[in-house]
């Protein structure tokens, strides 16, 4: 293979080393099923003895170090869409397209898309370009590999010789991992919200599991929505409701840890309309999320609580509430006041939301 791993720049990982290119590396081995526990970014013991398994498995020196050796290997078993701040061009560079080839790839890229409006030929994979090849894979998905292996000239096949049908391969697998970094509702997959109660900080939780015993011992039936929700997951809903009321462009949207999202899209319709479909997904509403709300902080519920005629429900003290219709939480101030007894408040304007103060 002719490839030049050095024109990765890649830093090499032993014991000891640490950041985000470990990080890259274990969720790479968590993925192929080696013993990887918790990507974390600390090359231990346990990531050593991962990387050994990997490269005894892969006929490779079984030194637990990842070196260019080793990355050369990885990166055609998909390490390459784990690498941080990969550009295209550096890749392109690595894979040995040259101006020519990526004037025929930008020109393919033009032709198997149909990009509106179109990538300027220049031979510079830039910017825009990139956001091209990911607009290029969200329309064509994994139709796009075979359409451009299809498209690209002769004489780009002829430059990369025996490397291209590995190029192709590589090169695709670039452009899924951009195009799932761009904002969308496939999103509301990642950083799911709890409905569990035991996720929710004690002594809040004990007063809510108090009060739960409470509703269902009376005849409510109870069912809990939202209970503890990652900050990460409240910045996805929070941002994509504020981008799409038009409060913030997309390229002013601040970049938050562990969250590898792109709200630019290759135009800004394109962008406004990933960020329409993320609030239909989370059911965000007219509102953004908060960024510091009480569900990130495990003090907060959202349950649907409901009942059939009247019934008694026994509050802290003791005392047997009689309550009727509304029959349901959301509408019923008796039953709110039964809550606060046990220290569970309701936020009126939010049918489902109760906290430890009310907000």
């Amino acid at each position: 293979m002719a490839f030049n791993i050095d024109l990765l720049k890649l830093p090499v990982l032993r014991v000891g080393a640490n950041g985000i290119y470990v990080s890259a590396w274990q969720s790479f081995l968590q993925e192929a099923e080696y013993p990887i526990q918790t990507v974390d970014g600390d090359f231990g013991k346990i990531t050593d003895q991962a990387t050994r398994l990997y490269q005894q498995r892969n006929n490779l020196e079984a030194d637990g170090i990842v070196g260019n050796g080793t990355y050369a290997k990885a990166v055609t078993q998909g390490f390459i869409a784990k690498i941080p701040n990969l550009s295209a061009s550096t890749l392109l560079n690595y894979l040995g397209f040259g101006d020519t080839e990526v004037k025929d790839l930008q020109k393919c890229l033009n032709q198997v898309a149909q990009l509106n409006p179109l990538l300027t030929t220049d031979g510079d994979f830039g910017n825009q370009s990139t956001k091209g090849l990911a607009k290029a894979y969200k329309k064509r998905d994994v139709r796009l590999r075979g359409e451009l292996e299809q498209a690209l000239s002769n004489a780009t096949k002829q430059k990369l010789g025996t490397d291209f049908t590995e190029a192709i391969d590589i090169f695709n697998a670039y452009a899924k991992k951009l195009r799932f970094r761009l904002s969308g509702s496939h999103w509301i997959n990642y950083f799911p919200t709890s409905k569990s109660i035991a996720d929710l900080a004690s002594p809040f939780r004990q007063k809510v599991e108090a009060f739960q015993n409470a509703l269902i011992d009376a005849g409510c039936q109870v069912i809990v929505t939202a209970t503890h929700r990652p900050k990460e997951r409240a910045y996805l809903m929070h941002y994509s409701a504020r981008i799409n009321r038009q409060e913030i462009s997309p390229q002013y949207v601040p970049a938050m840890s562990g969250v590898d999202i792109e709200w630019v899209h290759y135009t800004n319709a394109g962008s406004l309309q990933a960020a329409k479909d993320m609030v239909e997904a989370y059911g965000v509403g007219g509102n953004p999320v908060s960024l510091n709300s009480r569900h990130i902080q495990r003090l907060a519920i959202d349950w649907n609580v409901t009942w059939n005629g009247k019934i008694n429900i026994k509050d802290k003290y003791g005392r047997m509430i009689n309550v009727g219709e509304p029959c349901n939480a959301a509408l019923n101030k008796n039953v709110w006041n039964v809550g606060e007894s046990y220290g569970v408040y309701k936020l009126s304007n939010d049918p489902p939301h109760w906290s430890v103060d009310g907000y």
